[in-house]
């Protein structure tokens, strides 16, 4: 019996959300790999050669994420979602078989390429496949399985690090990540192509039937799919002479100069709040206050199920809060916990055996983590909606290297920050926290519910200062564009009645 439409589209949007999973699992796997007596027994790795089993996973992933922005409009969406999946299982299988740290090094950086196709390319796909009414839902879950490839990733690599003494302790947690990689690899061939691309390529028919399959159990027919097929032919006919041939187009106009601003700057006021050194570190930084190992990864794998929870209820709040409000106090709340664990860190140093200032530590990290998913949810949901269809999938794919390359700084310079300045470096995420919230006061307008009309003409005439304006600012644009639409619907209308009086 064929499944409903819209629960098959859900199914590949989860499916394809595997690579989500990946990266979410791979981010927290390393502070327990790196700190394992018997990794640390076999390499012997210098500060420098730590930090690169984090930094270049993300540098990697830079790399990919630009691949999969031409490979995606010249191979199609499956392809590039395949390429992701083997670059990740070579890049797994090289950590997992590694015999020296080259292989180790080595093995990041390849799956890194695939983390960046796959992050770069899964919310595209699902977008191009979902109903309208269930897109925000299908493409929400880019953020949420990546929490949970994070509880997962957490609480195997504590059980390897309690369980065993040998080399299993990091060989488990490498290879267990091929599985996922390798699986949405052989399944993609059971899934559809998107029939945006179908289209654009010149192959409507295949389109389509495509249309068909996912909307109306393969009737093609349905007078919904035919009009969406021809939607598609439209925007694809109008964005072929429109589209920006290049990057240097996207910094052209006022608007479009905005928009890069604002989705560059998310994505590395991001990684800025510190989250990636907290993933990637927790058990160097944990024992600045003499907490050890053991609890350290317990606390992380509980700390993982909290931040699932703050991305679950951003999902269900941020139409109605706003975008603006939950980022600027989610900043300054994160802000707050660095300012408390940074005096915890400077008056209980580890020779102290203090049990109340290790547990205060413990909660500000997973009161952190809560509020991070301001920051961790909106960093991928923004730069989505607020580019039009002639910039996305440029202007996305920059943002995302944006992102991986602050990553991967974070995860070079926090090693050997840790080591030379010790409590002080948590300074430097109090500073950039707060100046975060400052610098979406006064830059980023709020664009919950706005049609494409309307965000059309926040970022081409708002002004470049927001602060406390936001509100009416929104209003404005809101009413503005509802009469640009009014206006193009009349013209529309007037256009069809003079056709008609025509002899």
């Amino acid at each position: 019996m064929a499944l409903p439409p819209r629960v098959y589209q859900f199914l590949v949007g989860v499916f394809a959300a595997l690579g989500s999973f990946l990266y979410g699992y791979d981010l927290t796997i390393v502070a327990e790999v790196v700190s394992s007596k018997s990794f640390l027994d076999k390499f012997n790795p210098t500060t420098t050669q730590v930090g690169l089993v984090a930094s270049l996973l993300t540098g990697g992933a830079f790399v990919g994420a630009g691949m999969a922005g031409f490979s995606s409009d010249l191979l199609g969406r499956r392809a590039t979602i395949l390429g992701g999946g083997v670059f990740f299982c070579l890049g797994g299988g090289l950590q997992t078989g590694a015999s020296n740290y080259g292989f180790i090094i080595g093995g990041r950086f390849v799956a890194g390429i695939g983390i960046g196709i796959l992050t770069m390319i899964i919310p595209l796909y699902q977008a191009e496949l979902a109903h309208p009414d269930v897109r925000g839902l299908i493409t929400g879950l880019q953020q949420f399985m990546l929490g949970i490839g994070g509880v997962c990733g957490s609480w195997i690599s504590y059980g390897t690090f309690v369980s065993y003494t040998d080399s299993r302790q990091w060989r488990i947690p490498f290879g267990i990540q091929i599985v996922p990689a390798a699986l949405l690899s052989i399944l993609i061939f059971l899934f559809p192509e998107s029939p945006r691309w179908l289209i654009k390529k010149g192959r409507g028919d295949e389109g389509l039937r495509t249309l068909a399959q996912l909307h109306s159990n393969g009737d093609i027919t349905n007078p919904w799919v035919l009009a969406e097929q021809q939607q598609i032919v439209d925007q694809v006919n109008y964005e072929q002479e429109a589209e920006a041939k290049s990057l240097t187009e996207l910094f052209k106009t006022k608007a479009n100069f905005r928009r890069i601003m604002i989705a560059c700057a998310i994505q590395a006021a991001t990684q800025l709040t510190g989250v990636s050194a907290i993933q990637y570190y927790s058990v160097t930084i944990f024992k600045q206050i003499g907490i050890n190992g053991t609890d350290t990864l317990r606390y992380q794998a509980i700390n993982s199920v909290i931040g699932l929870l703050g991305e679950f209820l951003i999902m269900l709040f941020v139409d109605k809060v706003g975008r603006r409000t939950i980022i600027i106090w989610g900043n300054l709340a994160m802000c707050l916990t660095y300012i408390i664990s940074t005096i915890l860190l400077e008056q209980y140093p580890p020779s102290n055996n203090n049990t109340g200032a290790h547990w205060a530590f413990v909660v500000m990290t997973w009161v952190f983590n809560f509020t991070f998913a301001s920051m961790g949810s909106l960093s991928w949901i923004i730069p989505a909606e607020i580019f039009d269809t002639v910039t996305r999938s440029k202007g996305v794919a920059i943002a995302a290297m944006i992102s991986f390359a602050f990553n991967t700084m974070i995860g070079q310079v926090t090693p050997i920050g840790m080591a030379n300045s010790h409590w002080r470096f948590y300074l430097l995420f109090v500073i950039t926290n707060f100046s975060n919230a400052v610098f979406f006061w006064a830059m980023l307008p709020e664009t919950k519910k706005l049609a494409l009309e309307e965000m059309n003409m926040l970022f081409s005439e708002a002004p470049f200062f927001i602060g406390n304006r936001s509100e009416k600012i929104r209003q404005e644009c809101a009413i503005g564009g509802a009469a640009m639409l009014q206006d193009l619907k009349t013209g529309v209308h007037t256009e069809e009645a003079e056709h008609v009086e025509q002899p």
